[in-house]
């Protein structure tokens, strides 16, 4: 089992998705866990996050932002980043997968958009499901 790590700024929209669209890909073979680099641990996802997730049938509504740390980052096998620049911790002696991915910001933007943001996340975790899973040894 691997885990995938997903950083934005807030920990309320990209990395809200990206978390939960990777443990439903991942089916219970991989854990996903999310961090914000600037992260306020108030509040919750967008409203714009929460309702292009309802309409998938996933429920982000109660999750809670979490500052990115170190401790944090040790946990994972992959780190995928969105926005957050280098903030993203490196942590000697642990071989890490590591990408940018860009993406827009959803917060303010019209759920038309974060629409296209969620799907075009959901084909890329569904790729790193796909690589993990040929990756990592039982």
């Amino acid at each position: 089992m691997a885990t995938a790590l997903f950083v934005c700024k807030a920990n309320r929209g990209r990395s809200v998705m990206s978390q939960a669209l990777f443990e439903r890909a991942a089916g219970g073979r991989h854990r996903g866990i999310s961090a914000g680099s600037e992260a306020v641990p108030d509040g919750g996802p967008h409203p714009e996050v929460v309702e292009a997730m309802r309409e998938l049938g996933i429920d982000v509504a109660g999750q809670s932002p979490q500052r990115l740390t170190t401790e944090l980052a040790a946990q994972a096998d992959a780190v995928i980043t969105m926005g957050c620049g280098d903030a993203c911790p490196a942590i000697p002696g642990k071989k890490q997968l590591r990408a940018e991915w860009d993406l827009p910001d959803p917060k303010d933007r019209p759920v038309g958009e974060v629409r296209a943001t969620r799907d075009d996340i959901d084909r890329r975790v569904r790729e790193l499901v796909a690589e993990l899973d040929s990756t990592v040894v039982a």
